[in-house]
């Protein structure tokens, strides 16, 4: 068979396990939609494994989460721990990048890795009869990465390049400056891919002492899912990383309570060829922890988080002002942003985010009705399967996810059951908690000769930087 037969072969069998997965998880009458149970273990070395057998399609998944992401960058380095994990599969001690490249064509295999605020992580899928070679290459690259120099710099200035080149597209580059602007010198100001000046100071000598520190087996979580026998795949995982062994302790990872924003503050990004204004608004939002999140969830779905949402409606649907409004609560380990984000034309610049405003002062006064609770409840039964449990590798990192936050599989199992336990009452408080209308952050990108005298009025706080400053 050929590498392109292989890669054909596999591209149809996700998409075979794609639709079997669907099928069985179909929400029932009486629980809605359950995990399939699942082995749960600990390596002697410290590492942890989840293991869940599915057995429509010959498909192994593999995800793994590192329980060390941006946050544990050093000062000045930030982007260290994306820049490593994007690094993995450029060569290891024993095979170049290309002979990576050839080992996972050659069994139809895919890997992907990257690293975001809370985490690192990585992906992995393969044949079940490849199973002892697609694992062989997983533990490799996790284990034994080589960081070429050449790579290490190469890839460095393809970031920086890309960094700057994304300064010329503001929807690239908005959440950067939103998230710096609104946590300030917290972990999450800082951008997960690094800017200019940091990327520019990291060394290939930077990368080996992160890894060396976060890449241990007792900082690993590693689940695989597919069509195995968990006995076998317990000694398969046993045989390729029981082995990996570290002398140094698992990096720290605390990532400390933001500060609630108060007040009203504005940033304006001045880009001066821009004809058009992006700009999102919003605060400091709640953890994944939070008793209210799937409330909060619920009644997103009706104030942003949907095509016939509020804010889309007012912004898209009604007035033309715009070709997608939406938004949306990033829950992490630690309170992550809330936010409302769109564009509009430069001349209604004013009008947008007036009525982005009004929408919000509509939503504290009116509220919702039952018939609008009803509609967002179904909405989110709807779009949960797809979302997170359509495919094993789907399944995977929702495991490894559940485990790193500390949350039972109930999150998952009893889901529909909290949703569909939301009262009005319930909705109206989580409208009045968690979408603030008098402490609110702006972040805009446009041509501050345009709109600059019109944005002023929106906060007592007003700064102004340009585009083409350094960092965010």
């Amino acid at each position: 068979m050929t590498n392109r037969i292989r890669k054909l072969a596999t591209v149809t069998l996700v998409l075979l396990v794609a639709f079997a997965c669907a099928a069985q998880q179909v929400p029932t009458k009486t629980g809605g939609v359950k995990l399939a149970p699942y082995k749960t273990m600990t390596l002697k070395n410290g590492m942890t494994v989840l293991l869940m057998e599915q057995h429509k399609v010959p498909l192994v998944s593999v995800n793994y989460i590192v329980r060390s992401g941006t946050v544990i960058d050093p000062a000045g380095k930030e982007g260290l721990a994306s820049l490593t994990a994007g690094l993995l599969r450029k060569g290891t001690k024993t095979r170049t990048a290309d002979q990576i490249s050839e080992s996972l064509d050659f069994i139809g295999a895919s890997y992907a890795a990257s690293a975001s605020l809370d985490y690192s992580s990585g992906r992995a899928e393969f044949l079940k009869k490849d199973a002892v070679n697609g694992l062989d290459i997983v533990a490799d690259l996790l284990m034994n990465p080589a960081f070429p120099e050449p790579e290490v710099k190469k890839m460095l200035a393809q970031r920086i390049d890309s960094i700057k080149s994304g300064k010329d597209q503001a929807q690239r580059v908005i959440s950067e400056y939103y998230y710096s602007y609104l946590f300030g010198a917290h972990p999450y100001g800082r951008p997960t891919n690094g800017d200019e000046k940091s990327l520019a100071s990291i060394t290939r000598d930077d990368v080996l002492k992160f890894h060396a520190a976060a890449y241990v087996p007792a900082n690993t979580i590693l689940a695989v899912v597919g069509d195995f026998n968990t006995a076998e795949m317990e000694k398969m995982i046993t045989d390729h990383f029981g082995g990996w062994t570290s002398t140094m302790k698992p990096a720290p990872f605390t990532v400390p309570a933001p500060k609630p924003a108060t007040g009203k503050h504005l940033l304006l990004v001045d880009k001066p060829d821009s004809t058009q204004t992006y700009y999102m608004v919003g605060s400091v939002g709640v953890s994944r922890s939070n008793p209210d999140r799937v409330g909060i969830e619920v009644v997103n779905v009706l104030f942003g988080g949907r095509f016939t949402s509020l804010i889309n409606s007012a912004l898209r649907i009604k007035n033309g002002l715009t070709y997608g409004a939406w938004s949306d609560f990033d829950m992490r380990k630690a309170a992550g942003p809330f936010f409302i984000s769109t564009y509009t034309r430069n001349a209604t610049t004013e009008k947008a985010l007036d009525m982005t405003l009004d929408v919000l002062h509509q939503f504290h006064e009116k509220g919702i009705t039952q018939e609008d609770l009803n509609s967002a409840k179904a909405y989110i039964k709807g779009t949960l399967p797809p979302e997170m449990l359509e495919t094993s590798d789907q399944l995977a990192a929702v495991l490894t996810q559940l485990h790193f936050y500390g949350e039972p599989d109930s999150e998952i199992n009893d889901y529909y059951a909290k949703v569909d336990a939301l009262t009005l009452a319930d909705a109206k408080r989580i409208i009045s908690t968690y979408y603030p209308e008098d402490n609110l952050t702006f972040v805009l990108i446009g041509k501050a000769s345009e709109i600059g005298p019109v944005v002023k009025k929106y906060a007592p706080d007003m700064k102004t930087k340009s585009i083409t400053e350094v960092g965010f």
